[in-house]
């Protein structure tokens, strides 16, 4: 994992997902620079959740025009795809309450070497398994997640783990194979002050070494650039965020950063992460998933 590498550019203007139904969200405007920590912030129902899908290539835009790390959304949605990730978004990503955490750190390192052509090398040769040891050690170190401060190391399960542990968990998975832009969503969700504190600074710390963040939650840091979604009118208060278009070839949300580009296409399927929220948009954003799996 390389944390210090080039984050992405954000630039937005007037960008809204419409659905069936009606809106997730319209209108939003956004200029940030590579390494910026952005906080997106609105009420129940208000789109945050599409919001981050759309900067992150999962979900199509279809008002307004973008470009992330200098590609236009949603043309090229499918190379995005692949120099983002997401976390902590329910219904989309989410941490398995069975498996442990090191199991859950094992299957993201697999899944990197996979996108990168090693799964023909199996089984692993020591050069190869000291790879994975030194990309998970990064991930941790990178989020300060200390196995030996939980309950059972790497063994405990993701369903012992304490909220703030499993933030960071679902934070170093996203991060793990080096994303130019991470996107977390309900970073504060049912946290202490001292935690939400600890949330906010582990995002600070990422968006400073090198990878723009863009994050959901109820109260942003002062140093952050904040980016506010509305609600719905009433009449598209259920709005349904259109999904992606199916016909493309989708590349794969951990693919390496020079994969080949693609024009659109559907959400692609990475390792779940974790989160919990009631909101209304997490209903669109899981729903419009229904046929194209995990993003």
């Amino acid at each position: 994992m390389n944390t210090t590498r080039q984050g992405a550019a954000v630039n937005a203007r007037g960008i809204g997902v419409e659905g069936p139904r009606g809106w997730a969200f319209q209108g939003i405007d956004i200029t940030a620079e590579p390494g910026a920590l952005i906080a997106v912030q609105g009420s129940s129902g208000s789109g945050r959740t599409c919001l981050l899908l759309a900067l992150t290539g999962r979900m199509r835009i279809t008002a307004g025009e973008a470009t992330v790390a200098g590609l236009p959304l949603p043309k090229r949605m499918g190379t995005v795809r692949s120099r983002t990730a997401i976390a902590h978004v329910p219904g989309v990503v989410e941490l398995e309450p069975a498996l442990t955490v090191g199991e859950h750190l094992k299957e993201q390192a697999l899944l990197g070497h996979r996108f990168q052509g090693l799964s023909a090398s199996l089984p692993w040769g020591r050069r190869q398994k000291e790879a994975t040891r030194a990309r998970i050690d990064a991930a941790l170190a990178a989020v300060r997640l200390d196995p030996g401060t939980l309950v059972k190391g790497l063994r405990t399960a993701v369903r012992d783990l304490e909220r703030i542990e499993a933030l960071r968990l679902s934070v170093a998975l996203g991060i793990m194979h080096g994303p130019q832009l991470l996107a977390v969503d309900d970073v504060d969700l049912k946290l202490s002050a001292e935690e939400r504190a600890e949330a906010w600074q582990l995002l600070r710390d990422l968006a400073q070494a090198g990878t723009t963040i863009v994050a959901a939650g109820s109260e942003a840091p002062a140093d952050a650039l904040v980016v506010r979604t509305t609600p719905a009118p009433a009449a598209a208060a259920k709005a349904e965020a259109a999904p992606a278009d199916t016909e493309a070839d989708a590349a794969p949300a951990d693919a390496p950063a020079d994969a080949p580009a693609d024009d659109s296409g559907t959400a692609d399927s990475t390792h779940p992460q974790t989160g919990e929220t009631d909101e209304t948009d997490k209903e669109e954003a899981a729903h419009a998933f229904a046929k194209t799996g995990r993003a």
